[in-house]
């Protein structure tokens, strides 16, 4: 698969991780991935479900047609379209959007924990699934409980409103600062006051 990114593109993502992770001594990773499964299975279904209401169909039509002729009619439309659905943005449309985001949320946290057990204390994972339409954002415990309640969920509510507007490179420029900013802004001194 071809990068989602172009060159100049992947420096300012690399660069902005850096500057990030400079900064605040925190690991970031990105990881962006075509599709988060392969999702082979509902093709099959459909297309055989499609073959038996063509053959119901033809048998309600023609009742005199022979068996055998059913039968290649329902292999040939089972073939045609098993081939067919198998292409990918069709496939993505035949799998509910629960299961796209569950298969895409069980590999976020997959990498999570791979990126997360080697090294530092404070993780951060922006995870995106460009044929789920999914993003997400996860940190280890006490980098998640630094932010103050709701602060993930609008990075990533803005992250998928930039990703959506066909920007990606500049929402996980924006996140990989955002996520900066919780960082900074609690790893930051306290001042008291003098009087």
């Amino acid at each position: 698969m071809s990068s989602p990114f172009t060159q100049d593109q992947r420096q300012r993502i690399d660069a902005a991780i850096d500057e990030l992770e400079r900064r605040t001594a925190a690991d970031i990773a990105l990881v962006v991935t075509r599709v988060s499964d392969r999702y082979s299975l509902y093709p099959l279904v459909w297309a055989g479900l499609a073959a038996l209401a063509v053959a119901a169909i033809t048998a309600m039509v023609r009742p005199a047609m022979p068996a055998r002729a059913v039968i290649l009619i329902q292999l040939s439309v089972l073939i045609a379209l098993t081939l067919l659905f198998d292409w990918l943005p069709i496939r993505l449309s035949l799998v509910p959007k629960r299961i796209k985001h569950a298969h895409a949320r069980q590999l976020a946290h997959l990498e999570f924990a791979a990126h997360s057990a080697h090294g530092g204390p404070r993780h951060i994972l922006l995870f995106v699934s460009l044929g789920e339409r999914y993003v997400e954002i996860l940190a280890d415990r006490e980098t998640h409980a630094l932010a103050p309640e709701g602060t993930w969920a609008r990075i990533v509510s803005d992250f998928a409103a930039t990703m959506k507007s066909g920007r990606l490179a500049d929402a996980i420029i924006a996140a990989i600062g955002a996520c900066g900013s919780v960082l900074e802004r609690q790893s930051a001194p306290i001042r008291e006051d003098a009087g």
